[in-house]
């Protein structure tokens, strides 16, 4: 409950900041798309968190390939996002490609971050008992 909690603060942030931005200096800072790539990422991070936890539940020691393995899914429908947007003429746009790229990639390592923040905040609980911790 807390991770949900934190992310949708996060979320938040992340459209105030977004929407803000795109107050003050329009389509030449956020792409118009961003809001769309903002809610991609929301809800690739929700479908992972739930696919980790349904995969910690079935093998509690599967942790590492269940995090791996949604960091994994995270990269590749990244790249099939951009390569979607590039092939429906994204890249006639000139300027404004350059800015779906930054809008993109600056959410991919925001959520990226989050999530590893998320995960490193709350190691103990996946900690074996008996070993010692940093």
């Amino acid at each position: 409950m807390l991770f949900l909690r934190n992310f949708l603060i996060f979320c938040v942030i992340v459209w105030a900041i977004m929407y803000g931005l795109q107050m003050q200096f329009g389509a030449a800072v956020i792409h118009p798309l961003a809001y769309y790539v903002l809610a991609f990422f929301a809800v690739l991070t929700a479908i992972t968190y739930w696919l980790t936890a349904v995969l910690l539940k079935a093998n509690p020691d599967g942790f590492m390939v269940a995090f791996f393995g949604g960091m994994v899914v995270r990269l590749l429908l990244s790249v099939a996002m951009v390569m979607i947007y590039l092939y429906k003429g994204g890249a006639k746009e000139g300027h404004g490609t350059w800015t779906f790229l930054g809008s993109f990639f600056l959410l991919y390592f925001l959520f990226a971050g989050f999530e590893i923040w998320s995960i490193l905040s709350n190691l103990r609980p996946f900690s074996k008992p008996g070993e010692s911790q940093l």
